[in-house]
């Protein structure tokens, strides 16, 4: 499977480490009063869609960059790829 990289063009999937659905991007807010609810959710419910979701791979064997990929779990197919600091910034997180 080939990567399309942002910064550095096509790229073998091999160069890469997945984490797993990008929604991880999204942690919660550790002073909310629901936050251990919320942490629960965060870290051991997962959706597993068949279809397109968006996914985190961290480029181990390249810059160390982390990329939202936005994949079709059934086909393998690669529709989007983002970098993650992009992501995290429009959703007003830091980085």
């Amino acid at each position: 499977m080939i990567i399309n990289h942002p910064l550095l063009g096509p790229r073998d999937s091999a160069e890469f480490v997945y984490l797993g659905d990008a929604a991880l991007i999204d942690r919660p807010d550790p002073t909310s009063d629901a936050a251990a609810k919320e942490f629960y959710e965060y870290a051991y419910l997962r959706d597993n869609p068949a279809g397109d979701l968006r996914e985190l791979w961290f480029h181990e064997a390249g810059d160390r960059s982390w990329l939202v990929v936005t994949r079709n779990t059934v086909t393998h197919e690669i529709k989007k790829v983002e970098l993650a600091r992009d992501v995290a910034r429009s959703r007003g997180r830091s980085t």
